[in-house]
C-alpha cells in the first residue's frame, strides 16, 4: 500500500469520528491493521490541514494531549474547536478522556 493510499484510509476513519468525541493516532493505526504506524497517522493528520472535510482536531495522542495543536494556525484553535464540542481541556490535555474516546475498532466494521 502506498503512503497516499494509507493517508486516504486514515482520512476516511477521521471523517467518521462523531462530534464531541476524539480518538488517537494509535487507535486509527490499529483499526487499519498497522498497529505500529501511529506516527504515520500523525503525518497524515499533518498533511490534511486545509481540508475542512477532515476533522483533524479530533485526533489526539494516547493520553489525550493536544499534540497537533501547532498545526491549527494558533496555539488555542484546536482546543477551542474541541471545547465547542463539549470536551473539557486543561493544560493541553483532555480531561476524563475515557468519556470522550471513540474507538474505531468498536464502532466501525472491520477493514
Amino acid at each position: 500500500m502506498s503512503k497516499n493510499d494509507f493517508f486516504d484510509k486514515v482520512y476516511k476513519v477521521v471523517r467518521k469520528i462523531p462530534e464531541g468525541k476524539v480518538t488517537s493516532y494509535g487507535a486509527i493505526a490499529s483499526y487499519l491493521g498497522a498497529k505500529k504506524s501511529a506516527r504515520l497517522v500523525g503525518w497524515a493528520m499533518n498533511a490534511s490541514h486545509g481540508d475542512n472535510s477532515i476533522p483533524a482536531h479530533r485526533v489526539v495522542n494516547r493520553i489525550g494531549l493536544l499534540t497537533g495543536k501547532h498545526h491549527f494556525g494558533g496555539t488555542k484553535v484546536m482546543q477551542q474547536l474541541l471545547e465547542n464540542e463539549g470536551i473539557v481541556i486543561k493544560a493541553n490535555k483532555i480531561q476524563n478522556l475515557e468519556n470522550f474516546f471513540w474507538d474505531p475498532r468498536k464502532s466501525l466494521p472491520p477493514v
